[in-house]
Parts: structure tokens; sequence; C-alpha cells
């Protein structure tokens, strides 16, 4: 039975040779990962950060905010330290509320960590950073997850003796920057063949390369560097890359590294979420783990992130997490805050195709978080504004999200004249806009909308399989077991969906102090099988079923290992 559910699955998934069986079934790390120096610069780059070490240096890393930028920077951190160089954080870059012995004043040696602040200096690499570096003789600068789109700030970083090796993954403009090495995937005429890799993705290619060069001169064991995919498997899944070909081999592996990580502060993060760390799963870290890290640049200073993943000591460690869990809660409590607004707002409303909201005040690094929850609720393309930086600005900055089917870049050029820059993907994006721009925002977006569904969107985004229809009698552990060798989902590789036909509810039940979670009681012949939702919408709580009613429903399988608990379930989808 299950070899004839997995089958059809797989074909679903376009998987179809034994060959593409085996490797999406049993990621290899010794056979599915490529050639580190198939990347454009990659010897040039490793050979450069080796006359550094040797000459001894003043090196920076400098990575972007996230979660992927902080994991980047924790693998060349590791590696660093393994080799013997003397890492810590660089001078002033430390606002947060926990104080790191780390910290130091100029001059200094060695190699120090730099990320910059989402609301001070945004993305990307910052004039003024630069500036200090150059004052301070740093001689090499390496960028994580950023700096593709950075010529201005490197060109004047190389005309003041500082090499820059960029390693990145976002696409580079047409007329590339010009570093000391450009280690991208995406560079026009790479040789890489997957270039999908997130940041720390290619920054862990970079110590593969490394290794593979220096290992023996350095004496670093031979495999010591998988222990660093438990951060190259965090990002993979944070950063929502597609879930194949290389990018399934670092989260296969990762989650499995990071299910026996040492690290003291992702180990005490994942006890203060509730996480049982020897059967943590993707849900696990894309929902608990990734939002408390990136809590840090949303509502704090990211080095208290990078500290907490990097540190050794145990104290720190413990600080570090409880801070991280304070705010995490400062910015749930935010977004809620916005989203009571929102809604009201909303209310009065006139209803149109897309939704713009936004005030002064609202913090730029939930924007995000906000829009991605009013799209939800409307299913409509959304657009949440707030004005950047501390001291005020005429600059608004924005964040906007999309359901399936439309394509929320699309609907910004089509309105192009409205903002000063535009930047995403089909279903999630960003914007800025001068603020005598803000007012006729919404009516130019709304034109381009119209204009678009008029025309057709792109269809870019994920395909969406049809549902598999599985009768609730038929459901055995086997296909709970076929499913899991399916993991890790996310981005390229979602859950099968499966329609469940007819089903009989026993019973239906709110939970949780906001009584907003949903668990169904479904009958069967043999018995009966848990159905669970979270975050039900006002519709769903306000017309629950009725017991003996007869519902169908799209569902996903899945295991929970709640409070030390195995349970086999259905994740609700959709009531119909």
């Amino acid at each position: 039975m299950q070899t004839n559910f997995l089958d059809e699955l797989l074909k679903k998934r376009g998987v179809h040779s034994d060959e593409d069986r085996e490797r999406f079934l049993h990621p290899s790390y010794d056979d599915h990962l490529y050639d580190p120096f198939l990347m454009p610069d990659m010897e040039r780059a490793v050979v450069r950060l080796f006359e550094a070490i040797e000459a001894k240096e003043k090196v920076v890393i400098y990575s972007d905010y996230d979660c992927d930028g902080i994991p980047g920077a924790v693998i060349l951190h590791d590696l660093l330290k393994k080799i013997g160089c003397e890492v810590s954080v660089y001078p002033d870059t430390n606002h947060g509320e926990v104080a790191s012995d780390a910290q130091s004043a100029s001059p200094w040696s060695g190699v120090r960590v730099y990320i910059p602040d989402r609301h001070d200096e945004g993305y990307g690499l910052n004039h003024d950073a630069i500036e200090q570096f150059i004052a301070d003789g740093v001689s090499l600068l390496i960028t994580i997850d950023l700096g593709s789109t950075d010529s201005e700030d490197i060109a004047h970083a190389q005309a003041n003796g500082i090499d820059v090796i960029v390693t990145d993954h976002h696409l580079p403009p047409v007329e590339l920057p010009k570093p000391f090495a450009l280690v991208n995937p995406k560079v026009p005429g790479s040789a890489y063949p997957d270039p999908m890799l997130c940041g720390s993705g290619v920054i862990f290619k970079f110590v593969q390369g490394f290794l593979a060069k220096y290992r023996e001169y350095f004496k670093v064991p031979v495999g010591w560097e998988k222990w660093l995919l438990d951060m190259a498997g965090l990002a993979t899944l944070s950063d929502m890359v597609p879930l194949q070909n290389e990018n399934r081999v670092l989260a296969y592996w990762g989650l499995r590294v990071m299910r026996k990580s040492p690290r003291p502060g992702f180990r005490m993060l994942l006890a203060s979420a509730k996480v049982d760390q020897k059967n943590l799963s993707e849900d696990d870290v894309t929902f608990m783990v990734t939002p408390r890290i990136n809590a840090a640049s949303r509502m704090g200073t990211p080095m208290d992130a990078f500290r907490l993943l990097a540190t050794d000591d145990e104290k720190e460690a413990a600080a570090l997490v409880l801070h991280l869990e304070k705010i995490n809660t400062e910015r749930k409590t935010l977004v809620a805050t916005i989203m009571k607004k929102v809604k009201k707002t909303l209310e009065e409303r006139e209803e149109k195709d897309i939704i713009v909201i936004g005030d002064p005040s609202w913090r730029i690094g939930i924007l995000g978080l906000v829009a991605g929850k009013v799209c939800e609720e409307y299913s409509k393309p959304t657009f949440v504004w707030g004005r950047e930086g501390s001291n005020g600005g005429s600059v608004i900055k924005g964040s906007c999200r999309s359901p399936k089917g439309t394509n929320v870049v699309e609907i910004m050029r089509g309105a192009g004249e409205a903002f000063i820059d535009v930047g995403g993907h089909a279903q999630a994006g960003g914007f800025s806009v001068a603020e005598e721009n803000i007012h006729t925002l919404e009516e130019k977006l709304q034109r381009s909308y119209q204009e678009l569904a008029t025309l057709g969107f792109s269809g870019e985004g994920e395909v969406v399989e049809d549902p598999v229809i599985l009768p609730l009698g038929s459901l055995y552990e086997e296909h709970y077991d076929a499913i899991t060798s399916f993991a890790p989902f996310g981005f390229g590789n979602p859950k099968p969906v499966f329609h469940f036909l007819e089903t009989t509810v026993g019973d239906a039940k709110l939970f949780g102090k906001e009584k907003n979670h949903l668990e169904l009681t479904l009958a069967h012949g043999k018995g009966e099988r848990k159905a669970i939702s979270f975050f039900v919408s006002d519709a769903v709580r306000d017309n629950l079923p009725k017991r003996g009613a007869s519902i169908n429903l799209l569902g996903t399988l899945e295991v929970s290992y709640f409070a030390g608990r195995t349970t086999k379930r259905i994740r609700i989808e959709k009531i119909l």
C-alpha cells in the first residue's frame, strides 16, 4: 500500500527515475552536493582569505540582519575560530540590552563581525560603516547574504585599500559590481549547477571550498564542517528558497544536525519555545525559531541573535534567550495591536481589490508580518507602510504580500511612477515611496491591479498540485510514514494536500488562550482521527461544524510531538 501511495505522490512531484527517487527520498551529503569550486570566483576568494589570515590582517564579516545572514555569519565565525583566529563583534555595533564581554573599543586586530541595524542602516552595505572600516585599517571585507547590488560602496572600499569578497545569492544587476571576488551562483555565466541557494548556503559552500584547499594545513578533521549544517539548514528553511536540488540536502541534513546541535543558545532557545530538540521539525524551525531570531533585528539589535547562536558560554546564552523571548513577545503584541487598527480601518472603508494601509509610526521591521496576516485574512494583495528610521524623514517604506494567483511585484511595476524602489518576488516584496506620493498610492495600485487582472498575471510562484482523494477510513500509519519521507517541507516542496470527502464530525472545539485554534474529531468506521487548524479566521470561529455533520475538507498529514506525546493527525487546510 505504502509503495503505490508513495509512487503516486512522487510522480506528482515529477520524480520518475530510480536516480531521482533515490536523490529525493535519501539526500546524500557525500553524493548530492556540488563541487564548491564551480561557484564563480571561489578559488580567488578562499585564497584571499587564507592570505589575510596568514598576514594577520584586519578582516570584517558583514552579514545581513535576518535569519539567513545571521546563521551565515555564525558559519564563517565557527570556521575562523576553528583554525585559530580571534573573532569578535565589531566595536560599537552592540546596542542591545544584553552586554557582551566580546565587545571592545579600537584599536583592534583579528576578525570582527558587523551586522547593520535594520532601521537606521537598512539592507546592504552602509557608507558610514565602510568609512569606519577604512579609518580602522580593515583590509578584507567579506559579505554574507548581501553585496551584489552595492556597486558604489564596493568601489569606495576597494579604492581605499579594502578587498571586498561578496558572497550572496540575490540576483545581481545588469552592470555587475567589481569586488575582489563575487561568489554568487546567480552571476551570468555561472557554471554552478544550483543557483537557488540561500545566503548561508553560499557561505557554507565557501567553507567547503576553504577546507578542501587548506584542511590539512590547519589540521581540521575531515567532516568537521558537517556540524555547521545546523546553521545552513536553519537559514535554508527560514529564507523561503525552494527545497529542491542542493537546498533539499542542506535542509535534510541541517535538521538532523539541529536535533543534535550542542550550541547552548540554540538548545536553550528551543527549550524556551517548548520545542523538543530531538524531534525538531521544519515547522518548529519556521514558526518557533525563525521569528525569535528575526525579532532581534525587528525589535532590537541583530547582534544579539548572532551572539546567541555563536556563543559557547551557557550564562551568556541564557541571558540572550530571555532577552529574545522578551522582545519577541513585544513583537507579537505590537503586531496584534496594529492588526486591530487595520481591521477597524478596513471595516470603515470601501472594499477594493487591493489593500493599502499604513501609519508613519508603524515600525518598519514588522510590516512584512502585518502584510502577511492581512493578506491571509482578506485574500487580497496587501501593501503596508511606515516611515523609515527613528528620526523620521521623507521616505516611506513598506512590505507587501499577495495570495497565489497574483504577482505583487507586477502590481507595483504597473504603478511604477509611484515608487522610489520596489523588489521581491510573486508573493512577497518591499517598496519605498516619497512621502508626497503616499496619498495616491492606493489609487495607482488599484488601477495597476485591474489592468493586470484583465491581461492576466505571469503565474509566477509555486505550482499547486491537485489534492489526492483519501478516504478517512483508509488512512493508515503507513500513509504517515510515506509523508515523513517527503520531509523537509517548505517552498518548492509543499506538504501533499488530501481531499477527505463526507467525513463525520464527532466533536468541534476551539482552544488556546484566545480560542483561535480549532480541533475536530472526525469519526469513521474504524475509530476516529483528530484534525487541527491554528489561528482560524473569525468566519470559521463563528460557524463551527455541528456534531454529526458531514463535511468535506482539505488537509495534510502530520506527526506532532507536543508535550512529549506522539500524535498522528490531519492539519486542516480548508473546510469546504
